[in-house]
């Protein structure tokens, strides 16, 4: 009897776990039937491939939460407002980029923060984001930028319209400054000065120093676009100045070489990331202004200097319509 019990009890106890089993399973198909994915938000099959400077990547179909580490101005312009940015405090972007939360410095950004705003799809550019790429991607899909600097920002652009689904926007942008330019070159000639006969000279000066702004450049792109012609001493290629001093867009000058700095017009511009080393640097070309060479450039003598803001360092559309603007200002306008 006490056999027959146990066997019994065996039994029952067998079939509570397969109704609780049956019953579970039921619950898991109702709950993946429940769960239909949302139209706007895309699921791990809708996804594109993506070839950058660190490889080929997947990226989502239609990102929906940017992390932008490089180039905020190219995807601002492109119409992607990201859910983090370590560029939020550019200022001429600072109206656009308001509510960004940002992730810390450019060359350093917080990988606490990134994951805490669970991005799918993050940009960064190499010569930043190269080391940290394994942590990165490891956080959501992510696609690195060359790094070749300011002058490659039509690359740029390319390459971050292509991972956020962008592409006919960036022609469009491109179209729209090609558009412009053609009508600067034409309101310029019609104005008595040809483009390609006056000679532009792009200056920044730091706290401790004056350099040369050259010929690959995201100004100097922009310059060379709209057929203007700059001094031979800033004419040199990105590798030509890289070899010569170490930095592809910008070749450091001495008080007594500033002679290389002349031209007909003379764009100058003081902009750094910081109050202090501004006031630093707007100190600095206050001295310039009251030395003897600086009094002797061609420029100087004929009040064609102009002092523009730190957008002519770039890099995306947003600054290069300002650029334009500037150069329709002063070159047509003024002249």
């Amino acid at each position: 009897m006490q056999g027959y019990r146990d066997r019994w009890l065996r039994l029952s106890l067998l079939l509570l776990l397969t109704l609780m089993t049956t019953v579970a399973c039921g619950r898991d198909v109702v709950s993946d039937s429940d769960s239909q994915p949302s139209l706007s938000t895309p699921t791990t099959t809708e996804t594109r491939s993506v070839q950058h400077a660190m490889g080929t990547t997947q990226v989502p179909a239609a990102p929906q939460r940017v992390v932008s580490l490089s180039w905020l101005d190219t995807v601002l312009s492109l119409g992607v407002q990201p859910i983090g940015s370590n560029q939020v405090n550019d200022s001429y972007l600072q109206e656009r980029a308001a509510g960004i939360p940002n992730v810390g410095r450019s060359g350093a950004p917080s990988l606490e923060k990134i994951l805490a705003l669970k991005p799918d799809l993050i940009l960064g550019w190499q010569t930043d984001h190269k080391a940290i790429y394994p942590q990165l991607s490891r956080i959501a899909s992510t696609v690195i930028d060359s790094g070749e600097g300011s002058g490659a920002w039509k690359k740029t652009l390319q390459l971050y319209a292509q991972a956020l689904g962008k592409t006919a926007e960036a022609e469009q942008l491109m179209a729209k400054y090609k558009a412009r330019l053609a009508e600067f070159k034409q309101k310029m000639g019609a104005s008595g000065s040809q483009p390609d006969q006056t000679q532009v000279s792009v200056v920044r000066v730091y706290p401790d120093g004056i350099s040369l702004y050259l010929k690959d450049s995201f100004s100097g792109t922009i310059l060379a676009d709209a057929g203007l012609s700059r001094p031979s001493t800033q004419s040199l290629s990105a590798s030509e100045a890289k070899a010569l001093g170490g930095n592809p867009v910008q070749l450091s000058i001495s008080r007594e070489l500033l002679s290389q700095a002349d031209g007909d017009v003379l764009f100058v511009w003081t902009g750094e990331n910081d109050a202090k080393s501004a006031q630093a640097a707007q100190k600095q070309l206050e001295q310039l202004k009251s030395d003897p060479l600086w009094a002797n450039l061609k420029a100087v003598k004929q009040n064609r200097v102009y002092q523009v803001p730190k957008y002519w360092i770039g890099s995306g559309p947003i600054a290069a319509n300002l650029v334009i603007d500037d150069l329709f200002k002063y070159l047509v306008d003024e002249a």
